[in-house]
């Protein structure tokens, strides 16, 4: 298997709802993302027929403007909440509606918000590339990650 990573880095706040700790207080991060992609087999062929003709799985700067325009338009510089905390969810869809947030199906966890992106905006988002996104590594600090593999 031949894979290619990119890293993208973006700053967001968000809290966790009903965490146990500090975690629960509205607080912010600048994330770090990884994530790995390898190209779709329509069948069984040698590695090196997993590239492309110049010996790419895909150019890095498709998997940036792919993903990295995604996370700058929805997530960068914005914050994400639960769509089950009612009071985030009322302060950003009453008084602060004007400013950057996103409505996350679930509670804004390293892994949630990386789980998030590998089953629900990866596969729209490189539909029409060949590839599939097969990893995503959420780092909220430089101690502190969640990885997410198909």
């Amino acid at each position: 298997m031949i894979t290619a990573t990119r890293r993208l880095q973006f700053c967001a706040g968000h809290r966790v709802h009903r965490h146990e700790s500090k975690c629960a207080n509205i607080h912010g991060h600048n994330y770090v993302l990884f994530f790995e992609a390898m190209k779709v087999k329509t069948h069984d062929l040698p590695e090196d027929l997993d590239l492309d003709s110049i010996g790419r799985v895909i150019d890095f700067s498709v998997m940036k403007a792919k993903l990295g325009t995604w996370i700058g338009e929805n997530w960068d510089h914005g914050f994400i909440f639960f769509a089950g905390d009612p009071d985030l969810r009322a302060l950003y869809l009453g008084p602060l509606v004007s400013h950057k947030h996103f409505e996350l199906p679930y509670n804004p966890t390293a892994e949630n918000m990386a789980k998030f992106l590998l089953t629900k905006i990866c596969p729209v988002l490189f539909a029409d590339t060949g590839i599939v996104i097969t990893s995503i590594t959420l780092h909220e600090t430089e101690n502190c990650s969640a990885k997410v593999e198909l």
